[in-house]
């Protein structure tokens, strides 16, 4: 799959659309809409379904040095205040603080992160890797297309790896796309 058909398949998503658009308004550092709602729609263009067919969430990623609840909790609150109107859910989180709360949640480690991206990295499978900036359009994808395409799923081995969430995450898909080809963990 090359990119450009990632991004229109991804975009015809009307609520993707529209929060790339209004992110640029909020001006975030860093700001990237991420993973299921990008593959998933991409999987139902694919499958002949409608465009947010089965989407749960829709991730924003941004990246702020300040690392107070307070100023994440701020930014959470201008984000709802601007999606409001969309009928989905949609979570903000600042990639700066998410090893701040992550092993409490989780209970694994996980690493101080410099980047959007390097969040984007430690998703549990790479065609959950991808993210699209606003403004630009611009696509991180690290390990590219090739899974999307193919409706597939393998295990991203980071070290906060769970093989009960891969499980879990695989178990939900493929309810909800019965030809996704689940890899084991």
């Amino acid at each position: 799959m090359e990119e450009r058909r990632f991004i229109d398949l991804a975009l015809t998503n009307e609520v993707n659309a529209g929060i790339l658009e209004r992110l640029l308004s909020l001006a975030l550092p860093d700001s990237w809409l991420v993973s299921g709602s990008l593959f998933q729609t991409v999987w139902n263009g694919l499958t002949g379904r409608v465009p947010g067919y089965g989407i749960k969430d829709y991730d924003v990623f941004y990246f702020d040095r300040d690392t107070s609840w307070e100023a994440e909790d701020a930014v959470i609150r201008r984000c709802a205040e601007t999606f409001a109107d969309f009928d989905v859910e949609i979570e903000v989180r600042n990639q700066a603080r998410v090893h701040l709360w992550y092993p409490e949640k989780f209970g694994i480690a996980y690493p101080a992160l410099s980047s959007s991206t390097e969040g984007i990295d430690r998703f549990l499978a790479p065609a959950c890797m991808v993210g699209i900036a606003p403004g630009s359009l611009r696509v991180y994808a690290p390990h590219g297309f090739d899974d999307i395409e193919a409706v597939t799923i393998r295990p991203n081995r980071v070290a906060n790896f769970s093989a009960e969430r891969y499980a879990e995450k695989a178990a939900r898909w493929k309810a909800k796309w019965p030809e996704l080809t689940v890899l084991p963990a």
